[in-house]
């Protein structure tokens, strides 16, 4: 098995999600006592978050590009970004190391297109939902992606940092998503990507009328995938 690289602690609270799921795919290919090669570099996600805020989108990108150099150092094969959001440095962190980057987009939209699905809804942080990064990406993979309006976009930021971000899951804060949901859904939606890596501690499949696509395990699913297949 090849050794997955994470950068992570955007938040630690989505991270650790990851070294869960990573682990769990690992034992249920392999079996027996087999869990995942990863070497992890978790930054301190208040850093992060003020450059974002600031909008110094290059200065966040030079400190994952350092990340991903470690661990390239430290020996991972390949790596990934544990957060929605910071795809938006996915060029800057590419052009730092000679490893594959495995873009967390490009797994969500293969699941997508493999559920047959076409028109989807996104939720995520604001960054997310309202730039071109990470919309236009999914759209390379022939999808069409709605958001929810001003308002709605608001709320689903707001419990992103205030509340999912911290560990804090409300049962208030489901039913507002049910409900931006369900608006989405009466767009036209025909499935809604949870395009925030927190977003699955607060939305399951049973809290949506149409497939979810929980991008967090999507990708960690992808990774094992890519880790476990022959040659670099």
């Amino acid at each position: 098995m090849k050794t997955i690289g994470l950068i992570g602690g955007m938040s630690w609270e989505s991270t650790a999600e990851y070294y869960r799921l990573l682990n769990e795919q690992a034992r249920e290919r392999l079996g027996g006592l087999h869990s995942a090669k990863c070497v992890l570099y978790s930054v301190d996600f208040a850093e992060i978050e003020r450059l974002q805020v600031a909008g110094r989108w290059d200065e966040a990108g030079k400190v994952l590009a350092d990340a991903a150099r470690s661990l390239q150092a430290a020996g991972a094969d390949l790596l990934l970004i544990c957060t929605n959001t910071m795809h938006k440095v996915a060029d800057q962190v590419v052009a730092a190391v000679d490893i594959p980057l495995l873009h967390l987009a490009d797994a969500t939209a293969a699941a997508v297109r493999t559920a047959g699905l076409r028109r989807v809804g996104l939720l995520g942080t604001a960054f997310t939902m309202e730039q071109d990064f990470y919309r236009d990406r999914l759209a390379g993979h022939g999808l069409e992606i709605l958001v929810p309006d001003a308002d709605d976009r608001a709320v689903v930021h707001q419990v992103i940092y205030e509340e999912l971000c911290l560990g804090i899951v409300r049962e208030e804060s489901r039913a507002a998503y049910g409900e931006v949901i369900s608006r989405l859904v009466a767009s036209g939606s025909e499935g809604i990507i949870l395009g925030c890596t927190e977003i699955e501690l607060l939305i399951g499949p049973e809290h949506s009328p149409v497939p979810v696509f929980a991008t967090t395990r999507l990708h960690a699913e992808a990774a094992v995938t890519a880790a476990l297949a022959p040659g670099r």
